[in-house]
């Protein structure tokens, strides 16, 4: 019955509806997709783990906060030693309050990162994380084949899905309630479940009618949404796989950990660890994190624990 009942939230397409029921049920196999980089392809056999490598002087993390080449090969080369499957470069803060960032600033501190990433490791996959479609495409064009991680799901920047479409670039879909890098806020929905829902199956149907055929979805933990609102969402994680594409989760040291739990980002990588694990009971294919040994530990003790939901069908998107 569980089998009959994974296959049919593999295929079954449009649930907007509240589908709690589904939450407890556990496929007998995870999907693997493949996403084209290029002339390369990333394959989901296992969970992935993305490293966040933020070039900013105001993050939370110690990471880059100089913005130096030497910094971002420290930090990078310290990723990949841990196990990280792709490297995910911001140079522009979207935590609350965070100061504003021209686009030549974002350029300068991206740019450096790319360089030296490229520069001393050729074959890593990278994603870039900016709303800003000319920020993409002057880094695809400049340093090859990248992911693009928007925060804005598109929002912030109505160039950028033309810039993801004429560069055949992956593109990672992100819902948030801000509408404005400023984070004013949309309205909410009565069920946070359905609101994020129909909003990446509105957007993937735009991308893919542009011809972006390699799309990621993240549900925006966090993004404009309350802690209660971001846990439902950590709960029915599972419901995002209708919409056919490898599934994201960006929980690492979010203020739906730290803020219940009465402690500071920089203590909650404990916390960060419990969430990725539920995410993966969920379905998540890629964990985005700043702890990369951590999350390969909970994916690798995840694969202990459940070894036949490693047994997995392939499916190109």
């Amino acid at each position: 019955m569980r089998c009959i009942v994974a296959v049919f939230l593999l295929n079954v397409e449009n649930i907007v509806t509240n589908t709690r029921f589904f939450v407890l049920l556990r496929a007998d196999f995870r999907v693997m997709y493949s996403i084209r980089i290029g002339n390369r392809l990333l394959e989901c056999k296992t969970p992935l783990v993305m490293g966040i490598v933020n070039v900013t002087p105001d993050s939370f993390s110690v990471h880059c906060s100089s913005c130096k080449e030497a910094e971002v090969m420290s930090v990078v080369s310290g990723m990949l030693q841990a196990g990280a499957d792709i490297i995910d470069v911001g140079g522009y803060s979207t935590r609350p309050g965070a100061a504003f960032v021209s686009g030549e600033e974002e350029w300068n501190r991206v740019s450096v990162a790319l360089r030296a990433i490229r520069s001393t490791w050729s074959d890593t996959v990278v994603s870039l994380d900016t709303f800003r479609s000319a920020i993409a495409q002057r880094a695809i064009e400049e340093y090859g084949p990248l992911i693009i991680n928007d925060v804005s799901g598109g929002q912030w920047d109505e160039n950028m899905f033309d810039v993801v479409s004429r560069a055949r670039a992956p593109y990672i879909l992100t819902h948030t309630r801000w509408v404005t890098p400023q984070q004013t806020l949309s309205p909410a929905g009565d069920d946070v479940v359905s609101e994020v829902l129909h909003f990446l199956e509105e957007r993937l149907d735009r991308l893919h009618r542009m011809g972006v055929a390699d799309v990621i979805v993240d549900p925006g933990f966090g993004l404009g949404k309350t802690v209660e609102e971001s846990f439902t969402l950590l709960r029915e994680l599972d419901v995002f796989h209708t919409l056919h594409c490898p599934l994201l989760a960006g929980l690492s040291r979010k203020s739906m950990l730290f803020k219940p739990l009465d402690i500071t980002p920089m203590q909650a990588l404990n916390a960060t660890t419990a969430a990725n694990t539920l995410a993966l009971a969920h379905g998540a294919d890629i964990l985005r994190v700043h702890d990369v040994g951590e999350a390969c530990q909970v994916v690798r003790i995840y694969q202990l624990a459940f070894p036949d939901e490693m047994t997995c069908k392939s499916i190109s998107v």
